[in-house]
């Protein structure tokens, strides 16, 4: 189901599920379409997907050539998963950038003990625009 704003919308417990998981696998592509994949921390909030990522990566470089990425949280016992797709905006500074970044802070101990400053680690903002998942039922 997509909203109004076309994100696609994720049933409760495909929300409960992705903010249990700390980690998750995020797939980039280059603008020739080779793929890259590595495991990141996210957040789900307000409809969106939200991964911080560091200057100078694969992912970053990426991103900058093709908007497109997808997220998978996967479990196998009991066999579940939510893969989300989507199209990315980078944020760099400003009032959105220092809300996501008092979010991680909260509920990431690795950003407690490393934390950084505004301008020195984007995040990226994921609108989900496709999801596939299996191990839920209906709502």
């Amino acid at each position: 189901m997509t909203s109004k704003d076309g994100k696609v919308k994720l049933s409760d417990s495909e929300i409960q599920y992705l903010d249990k998981a700390e980690i998750c696998r995020f797939a980039t592509a280059s603008k020739d379409g080779q793929p890259h994949v590595v495991p990141v921390s996210h957040l789900y909030d307000e409809g969106y997907i939200f991964v911080a990522v560091d200057y100078g990566t694969k992912k970053l470089k990426n991103l900058r050539e093709n908007s497109k990425a997808a997220i998978i949280v996967d479990s196998y016992s009991p066999m579940r998963a939510v893969m989300i797709q989507g199209s990315v905006k980078l944020l760099e500074k400003g009032e959105e950038y220092r809300e996501i970044y008092k979010l991680f802070h909260s509920r990431f101990a690795w950003v407690r003990r490393d934390p950084w400053k505004e301008g020195e680690a984007p995040f990226v903002k994921m609108t989900p625009t496709h999801k596939v998942s299996w191990g839920f039922r209906k709502q």
